[in-house]
């Protein structure tokens, strides 16, 4: 097998996002690339405030990056708890969406709420092989199967597309672009 990068190769950007696998085992490559995308998206709310991340894009959108936050977890325990490892769990906000806003509810709290819902899919997930088949439980193709390569490959499209809408609303909440 191949190394990712030689031992004296950065392991990550000077924006601290990690550096994704080139090389190497395909599961590892899959995890990595979808740690860059998580990374991009709490790169784009850093910095500010609770008022900052409840601007939304544009009218008639209420989309905003508190909204984008929120959506994410909901999507990661769907995918990772409900999805491949079949856990019953309800959905993390009153809005099975997340994209609800809650006044009482800011930043820091939605980012905790998102990063548990990762380490606990890590945790469910992390013995399953690429080959494990989940099964979808509802949406417009319920009882459809899905195996965990399709799980990782489907959240690293959904993170980088919402990472482009994450590029957006940061432009227009402070002018920051790039990344």
């Amino acid at each position: 097998m191949t190394t990712d990068t030689p031992a004296d190769s950065p392991r990550s950007l000077p924006d601290g996002r990690p550096i994704p696998h080139l090389t190497g085992d395909e599961r590892a490559m899959l995890e990595s690339w979808l740690d860059f995308h998580r990374a991009t998206l709490e790169l784009k709310c850093a910095g500010l405030d609770d008022t900052q991340v409840r601007v939304a894009a544009a009218a008639p959108s209420a989309l905003t990056l508190l909204g984008l936050v929120q959506h994410l977890a909901e999507v990661e325990r769907n995918w990772f708890q409900r999805v491949a490892a079949g856990a019953d769990v309800p959905p993390v906000f009153e809005d099975p969406t997340g994209y609800a806003l809650d006044p009482a509810r800011g930043l820091d709290e939605a980012l905790g709420i998102w990063r548990r819902e990762i380490a606990r899919g890590r945790e469910l997930c992390a013995g399953l092989p690429l080959d494990h088949v989940g099964r979808v439980t509802e949406g417009p193709v319920p009882g459809m199967e899905v195996s965990m390569r399709w799980v990782l490959i489907h959240m690293i499209e959904e993170y980088a597309r919402h990472n482009g809408h994450a590029d957006l609303l940061r432009e227009r909440i402070d002018g920051v672009t790039g990344a």
